[in-house]
């Protein structure tokens, strides 16, 4: 059982149409739904109208923003602020500390699963994804289709708690050699998905990791297809604990159709 979303250019029309899809699904959910986005760098930052219309929408009801969804898979400012390898260690030893969870496994931020993996013998933590940029820059590496990336911990991950803890499972970057240029793909998995919520911000945020290694690795970014094992067209809860009607939902939703009518 899947559900197929029409390839889509970017990633908010990608966003939307997912949202559609799994909203008229029975019960507002849907498994193993597939998403594909050709250009993950396009409609991906509030200078777009209905990006921030959608974001206006998740701080009316106290969800996270956008951008701070985006940040927990990729810290862009730090990254622009201190470059590459520098903000590796800015992040570990001051982003970390402060998302400290009062020793929680699971500080929130995808990127330390990505850049902090510990190791069973105590030694130090495993970088995976400058691992995965070396190995894209060495021309000696033939193998193509090598470049995983585990998020997922069964060590930390595995409890009977049915909330909180890591969404996204795993990544699988995929080069390209082609004669308009050598291009990175990525392929994500996430074991639950909420598509209000979190979504966007997801898509845009792993396009800002695709961003990344492509440049590191001198490619140019590629598609991004992300499978949603389950998703749910959720409802967000405010700070007083009313939840964002189905209507409420609908009357955003429309207000972005609208701002797309007018921007065609």
């Amino acid at each position: 059982m899947y559900l197929p979303i029409p390839p889509q250019p970017d990633c908010f029309s990608a966003w939307r149409a997912a949202v559609q899809a799994v909203d008229d699904c029975p019960g507002h959910e849907a498994q193993n739904v597939i998403i594909d986005i050709a250009d993950p760098l396009a409609r991906s930052t509030l200078a777009d109208p209905a990006v921030t219309l959608v974001d206006n929408f998740l701080r009316q009801w106290n969800a996270k923003p956008i951008e701070t969804v985006a940040n927990t898979l990729f810290p862009a400012a730090l990254h622009r602020r201190y470059g590459s390898p520098d903000f590796y260690t800015r992040f570990v030893d001051y982003v970390l500390p402060a998302a400290a969870r009062g020793g929680d496994r699971w500080s929130g931020y995808y990127f330390e699963r990505m850049i902090n993996l510990p190791r069973p013998d105590g030694g130090v933590a495993f970088n995976q994804l400058d691992n995965i940029v070396d190995r894209l820059k060495d021309p000696s590496v033939k193998a193509l289709n090598k470049f995983e990336l585990s998020v997922f911990d069964p060590l930390r991950d595995v409890d009977r708690s049915p909330y909180g803890g890591q969404c996204l499972s795993h990544a699988s970057f995929k080069p390209e050699r082609t004669t308009k240029g050598d291009l990175l793909h990525l392929t994500v998995l996430y074991r639950n998905h909420y598509y209000i919520e979190k979504l966007l911000g997801n898509l845009i945020g792993l396009g800002r990791l695709m961003a990344f290694v492509a440049q590191e690795a001198n490619l140019q970014v590629g598609a991004l297809t992300v499978v949603s094992s389950h998703a749910i067209i959720d409802q967000p809860r405010n700070r007083t604990k009313q939840t964002a009607s189905r209507a409420a939902i609908k009357g955003m939703l429309a207000d972005c159709d609208a701002l797309d009518e007018r921007r065609r």
